[in-house]
């Protein structure tokens, strides 16, 4: 993978470097003068006033950028970022050899960096302003980033244009030429040219409109507060949109393609409840006039918090009562949640350089658990949080993965930091650190965060030092709610083991999680009334810890048989010990897993709680046998634990009726016979899958086949009843084959219950007759919230030709959406019957998948991934 990222890196130069952007305007033939990545910061932006004017017939636009600056040292040259643009004239305004003038500039380019230079005769004085003005044109991308196209099919089978922006993380340079790096905030007047069928968005208000010509408008747009380049926005489309407003007046407004507009009305009801519920949480007012959510036909990522003008996938916006899934509901809510978080945690305060992007992403995912479970308790999103401490330490446990705070320069490595370490793991170390100074503490360290640094761009250190400072020795001046929380959390400290000082140093403790990679094992054995700790650095595969000399300072929490009162104790050196008041039979540590970290129970640790799961599961929480489950295998990788005592311990699941344990006992044991399978180890694999159809047979035999009970009663539902359907468990299969074919008699228009669809669509595709209709319904605009379903099960056929077909299609991106074929492709890599055909795939199509989804970014990641970690011969691994 290396090595094809770095011939692909060459091959990306090689085209750069032989563009030709030429034109009328004087371009220099001098070396560049700068020879950096980063750009310097002697000349700063003020003020861009920006003139876009897209074409959506030609698909190019023409753009006008004005550009005030502040010139900090005397220089000769402005370097600025500008990727495929054509620049057809440059002029520079402000005070020049003693005169206030206006003149040309000559342009130098250096395409590797995607920087230009604007080389001035006389040199600009520091301490003064000027204004630098470029006029350029392009072609729209036909990427998912910078100023791209998008395309719709109406219900009728018309085709119709969009064009709009994804900035994020540095391709606002393709739409205008900038100073594209985050800390170089500034103010933005955007002005649209469109036709009359089209109206424009962008991060501010409609000031006025204006007929240029009979068939062109311009409209302007209010002056932004103060922004990183990223976060400009701007869409030219012929949307429908709902509107409300919050208690204090903010105009929200969701977009769509009109025929889908009855499917905004929950995102909208949403939106308003969460924006509410953060001016109130973050005791800070939301600075813009208006919201605004589009859903967009073609889009790369899940959404894009732009300020003011939020966009995301179709499916992650765009909700129906009447045919969407539990799932998709809670979902949508989420993503929504995370971009309006965003709109304080990035917007209003940005991390200073890539390197943090964390304090965005991590802030943004961990707010989405805090703010939902308050605006939408129904949702039981509790219940999930658990899933991202599963998900980080997945990557986090690799060799390959890196600290939250990372170097970073180019586009490319930026791009890579969009991980599961800055979403994942971020957010579970900020909901440890929460756990460990006390839910009011935190919160009042974070809103200080915020006011203080309030358009501003900071540094992690700059979050530890606000948290460190809500509750300083002998202070007196700290607002009543600060004071209060003070008060409960030297309670707490009073009933645990945390010291006072301990409490208030978070820097030292949290650039232990931050600055470096993985988190700790800790083992723990107990000698009667006394519990030995010890921490090592945890990776898979690696029986001995690597002599990384790591050490994290590590909030532990637990309980034992004889107390559920959660005792605390924090580790800071590599081993230390615990004396518990008397002896116990079993201890629990990293109570209900907010801890970043697992746990080892050595000596007859493990069997006293395999015990403990068999006699009285219900003894500790839910979240606390998944945390168990999900370690016992950890262990297992890391060759601690023999794969014998992990599946003793799930026997204790024929008994278990909660989602987070059943889930998580699936995760872990699926992929275990997948990988038997592409073993061609058939025999085994089945004998597996038998297995695990029996250990579960019990919860899977109770479910209904409706859309009744919780949130969480209704998820499990549709995983149980998928996974047995698929593991041809035969009153799964019967029950399933009988709905679909009364949905097939009926030419799809029988209603099937939302969470059972996905089971029935499966069992359905595996004949090719079943294939055909369910692709048929796909095509239909009826079908468009199922369309992510019935991709997924299109892709569960044991018919390689039309496995091959699907990946095709997407790829071409007329019927399937190419935005779907990262999905479809890992999809495909997990059938057993395609997994080879996807891995050729990739091959074959590296240089096309690349310039669609861009080096470096999560969906190339995903798609190699996802195809090829199931892998584990020698002749796999030469692949």
């Amino acid at each position: 993978m290396v090595k094809l990222f770095l011939l692909l890196g060459i091959l990306n130069l090689a085209t750069l470097l032989s563009c030709d952007h030429h034109s009328e305007t004087g371009y220099s033939s001098k070396p560049f003068p700068w020879n950096k990545v980063r750009l310097p910061k002697h000349v700063v932006p003020i003020h861009y006033d920006l003139l876009i004017h897209p074409n959506l017939t030609t698909l190019t636009f023409t753009g006008v950028a004005k550009i005030e600056i502040t010139v900090l040292q005397q220089t000769s040259s402005i370097i600025l970022h500008s990727k495929y643009l054509h620049i057809s004239k440059a002029t520079i305004r402000g005070e020049m050899g003693g005169i206030h003038a206006e003149q040309r500039v000559t342009v130098s380019e250096y395409p590797p960096f995607e920087q230009i230079a604007l080389l001035t005769d006389e040199p600009l004085r520091a301490g003064k302003n000027y204004s630098i003005v470029t006029e350029y044109s392009a072609n729209l991308s036909d990427s998912f980033h910078g100023f791209y196209k998008s395309t719709y099919r109406t219900p009728e089978g018309e085709v119709r244009v969009l064009a709009l922006t994804q900035f994020e993380p540095t391709t606002a340079r393709m739409a205008f030429p900038c100073f594209d790096e985050p800390a170089f905030k500034a103010r933005f007047s955007v002005k649209i040219r469109r036709g009359p069928k089209h109206h424009a968005l962008s991060n501010m208000p409609l000031v006025k409109s204006l007929n240029i010509m009979e068939w062109l408008i311009e409209d302007e747009f209010e002056t932004s507060v103060k922004m990183s380049t990223y976060l400009v926005a701007f869409m030219v489309s012929d949307f429908k949109s709902v509107t409300k407003m919050t208690t204090r007046g903010i105009k929200v407004s969701v977009y769509t393609v009109p025929y889908k507009i009855k499917q905004a009305d929950y995102a909208l009801d949403s939106a308003v409840k969460l924006l509410d519920f953060y001016e109130g949480y973050f005791s800070i007012p939301y600075p813009l006039p208006k919201q605004d959510l589009a859903a967009i036909p073609d889009f790369q990522s899940g959404a894009m918090e732009n300020w003011g003008l939020t966009t995301y996938r179709e499916s992650a916006l765009l909700y129906d009562p009447e045919k969407s899934s539990a799932s998709s509901r809670l979902m949508i809510t989420m993503v929504i949640a995370h971009e309006l978080a965003h709109q304080w945690f990035g917007n209003l305060v940005t991390m200073e350089w890539w390197n943090d992007l964390w304090l965005n992403e991590g802030f943004a995912k961990f707010m989405e658990y805090v703010s939902v479970n308050i605006t939408h308790p129904d949702l039981g999103v509790e219940d999930y949080f658990l899933d991202k401490y599963f998900d980080a330490m997945e990557v986090d446990a690799l060799h390959s993965s890196h600290p939250i705070t990372t170097a970073v320069e180019d586009p490319t490595q930026i791009l890579e930091m969009f991980d599961e370490v800055s979403y994942d793991k971020g957010s579970c170390i900020l909901n440890m650190l929460r756990d460990y100074l006390g839910s009011k503490v935190f919160e009042a360290g974070i809103v200080k965060y915020l006011q203080r640094f309030s358009y501003q761009n900071t540094q992690s250190e700059d979050l530890w030092n606000s948290l460190s400072e809500i509750c300083p020795a002998g202070s007196t001046d700290e607002s009543q709610a600060a004071d209060e929380a003070c008060a409960r959390s030297q309670e707490t400290i009073s009933t645990t083991h945390w010291t006072k000082s301990a409490l208030h140093d978070v820097k030292t403790m949290m650039n232990t999680w931050t600055l470096q990679k993985g988190f700790p094992l800790v083992t723990v054995t107990m000698r009667e009334k006394n519990i030995h700790l010890q921490q090592e650095h945890y990776m898979k595969g690696s029986q001995i810890s690597p002599p990384t000399g790591y050490l994290w300072h590590i909030p532990l929490t637990y309980i034992t048989s004889k107390s559920d009162i959660v005792q605390r104790f924090l580790l800071r050196t590599k081993t230390d010990s615990v004396i518990l008041p008397e002896e116990v039979e079993w201890i629990k540590f990293n109570v209900g897993m907010n801890g970043y970290y697992i746990v080892h129970y050595g000596d007859d640790g493990w069997e006293a709680l395999i015990h403990l799961l068999k006699a009285n599961h219900n003894a500790i929480s839910s979240s606390d046998r998944a945390s168990l489950i999900n370690s016992v295998f950890q262990l297992v990788s890391a060759e601690k634990l023999c794969l014998t005592k992990a599946l003793d311990l799930t026997l204790y699941l024929k008994h278990e009726s909660k989602v987070k344990p059943v889930s998580q006992g699936l995760n872990e044991l699926v992929p275990i016979y997948k990988l038997l399978e592409k073993r061609d180890m058939s025999d085994t694999a089945d004998q597996l899958k038998g297995y695990l159809v029996n250990l579960f047979k019990n919860i899977i035999d109770k479910q209904s086949w409706t859309d009744e009970g919780s949130m969480a009663e209704r998820i499990l539902r549709s995983t149980l009843l998928v996974f047995a359907c698929v593991r041809k468990y035969q009153p799964c299969v019967d029950k399933a084959t009988e709905y679909f074919m009364k949905w097939k008699d009926s030419d799809g228009t029988l209603h099937l219950p939302n969470d059972i669809k996905l089971a029935v669509y499966a069992v359905g595709a595996q004949t090719d007759e079943g294939w055909d209709f369910l692709f048929s319904k796909y095509q239909l605009p009826k079908f468009s919230t199922e369309k992510g379903q019935i991709e997924m099960v299109l892709s569960l056929s044991n018919n390689k030709e039309k496995l091959q077909w699907i990946m095709d299609q997407a790829l071409q991106g007329d019927i399937i959406k190419t935005q779907d074929l990262p999905h479809i492709v890992v999809a495909v890599g997990r059938n057993p019957d395609g997994y080879q055909l996807a891995w050729k795939f990739l091959k074959e199509k590296w240089p096309k998948l690349v310039q669609k989804f861009e080096l470096g970014s999560h969906s190339i990641a995903n798609m190699i991934i996802g195809v090829t970690n199931k892998y584990s011969t020698k002749a796999q691994l030469e692949e």
